[in-house]
């Protein structure tokens, strides 16, 4: 089976899930991050669970077996199609390891320009133009 990592604020822990149990249903394997809840985290191991987490979940984007990421982006903010930094540094490692790049919506006005030269393909909402 087919491994893409999900990838996107932990404000869209629930889509991810969404799209996830979709992705399962078209015989894909996905990947959700880790949540970081960090109200039941003590302040003092915040940045070693951050850290711990960022790098299992880079550790996926890496893995030979993964050969795309979805980027979840909806609405944050006021700001549509909304992509931060941490979501930012997973795509520019997938673009890295050669894995597809696909966005949910559209593109993220700041990162444009990366997004469009690294061969982002925006979903546009629709999960069923993901290809193996």
């Amino acid at each position: 089976m087919k491994k893409i990592v999900l990838c996107g604020s932990m404000d869209f822990i629930g889509r991810m899930a969404e799209c996830a149990e979709i992705l399962r249903r078209a015989g894909l394997a996905p990947v959700v991050p880790v949540s970081d809840d960090l109200d039941f985290i003590e302040a003092a191991g915040r940045n070693e669970f951050k850290k711990r987490v960022s790098r299992a979940h880079f550790d996926e984007i890496a893995d030979k077996e993964t050969f795309a990421i979805l980027v979840v982006n909806d609405r944050k903010n006021g700001q549509d199609n909304y992509i931060g930094a941490s979501t930012f540094a997973e795509i520019a490692l997938a673009f890295y390891f050669e894995k597809e790049i696909y966005v949910l919506n559209d593109l993220y006005s700041p990162y444009a320009d990366e997004l469009a030269a690294w061969g982002a393909r925006l979903l546009r909402g629709n999960l069923q133009n993901i290809t193996t």
